[in-house]
């Protein structure tokens, strides 16, 4: 470790949008540089702020996978210090308490394992299709090609389905670290459209609620059951109950992956009519990433930039509040800039190495 990374990277979480984003970047951040952490005011932009048990998952994920020590991992303590270890390849469970996101965990550790000096397996038990959290469907078809482009390996395998509030949800990640420093890419556009369909889960409830949910979306669409694009997902075993509707768009340099899950207060109708606003939103932009896959993204590029030294830039239909956190939480823990600009419907991120 050289003198450099002794520096603690202190942060502030009730910057920007305040929530868990600001804990799991900045654990990710101080596992790949070698910095102490100290993160005050955790999630001060929530109507519970503090650790929840699933961002205590996230801390404990951390400490795990390089032997740290963390002082204040406590439900409900909004003030964390975490020093961490040596990062160690190795095969690793995590699991969420109730139906906390599997993916949000794996999100904390990715990148660390990354750039590991071995192969790593992570077995995660928990949600796979939570509220304000990416769905498995995501990160398998959209965010894990991505990664592979920079060098690294990533698979994801669904062994079964976990849904709000029960959970029980299973997934499995490979990870293989890159040969050679991350290579960036520059992901300006998203091609023309080769593939497009929606799903629908519905595991434990009525099989009617999907086929009204996909023949909705498919009047929106202008998709049908008979050309395949509309799919009604068998359940496996002991899943659910929940539901999720799912879209997915293969373009020829990217796939985007949009999902609208299904609540007690809403029709299947309205499920249908959320989802295709949201496809039409991104349609209506020529950003290659949507605005969630703009936000994930970020973190793995942005050390493909520092371990190069080359920038690299990427457009997306939106920048949020949340996203906008994440560069702010990045260039604090990198010695990147990450500069944001508007261009034609659309919106450019460009990470450059510091200075």
């Amino acid at each position: 470790m050289t003198e450099a990374t002794t520096v603690p990277l202190t942060l502030d979480g009730a910057t920007g949008e305040g929530g868990g984003q600001i804990l799991r970047t900045g654990l990710a951040l101080s596992m790949v540089t070698g910095r102490p952490l100290h993160i005050t005011r955790i999630r001060a932009g929530r109507p519970k702020p503090g650790l929840m048990r699933q961002h205590l998952a996230c801390v404990q994920a951390a400490v795990s996978v390089c032997g740290g020590q963390a002082e204040g991992a406590e439900l409900g303590s909004q003030t964390l210090r975490f020093t961490p270890g040596a990062v160690c390849a190795g095969e690793y469970r995590f699991q969420i308490a109730t139906a906390g996101s599997c993916l949000l965990v794996l999100q904390t550790v990715l990148p660390a394992l990354m750039l590991a000096d071995g192969e790593s397996k992570v077995e995660l038990v928990g949600g796979t299709h939570n509220p304000m959290a990416p769905p498995f469907d995501f990160l398998e078809r959209a965010f894990a090609p991505l990664v592979r482009r920079l060098g690294a390996g990533l698979e994801l395998q669904l062994k079964r389905r976990g849904f709000f509030p029960a959970g029980g949800g299973e997934i499995v990640a490979s990870i293989t670290p890159a040969r050679h420093p991350l290579a960036p890419v520059d992901v300006m556009e998203r091609g023309p459209l080769l593939n497009g369909w929606a799903e629908a889960l519905v595991p434990g409830l009525a099989r009617t609620i999907a086929h009204r949910e996909l023949e909705t979306l498919g009047q929106r669409m202008g998709w049908t059951f008979e050309a395949g694009q509309l799919r009604q997902t068998a359940a496996r075993q002991n899943e659910g109950p929940g539901n999720a509707l799912i879209t997915t768009l293969e373009y020829a340099h990217l796939t985007e992956v949009f999902c609208q899950l299904g609540e007690r207060s809403l029709s299947a109708e309205q499920v249908a009519k959320r989802l295709s606003d949201e496809i039409r939103a991104y349609q209506r932009s020529t950003g290659a990433l949507g605005p969630h896959l703009a936000d994930q993204w970020m973190l793995p590029l942005a050390l493909a930039v520092w371990q190069s030294g080359q920038a690299a830039r990427y457009t997306c239909t939106e920048v949020t509040p949340h996203t906008a956190t994440n560069a702010q939480t990045i260039a604090l823990g990198l010695p990147v800039q990450v500069l944001i600009t508007p261009v034609e419907r659309a919106m450019q991120v460009e990470i450059r190495p510091a200075g």
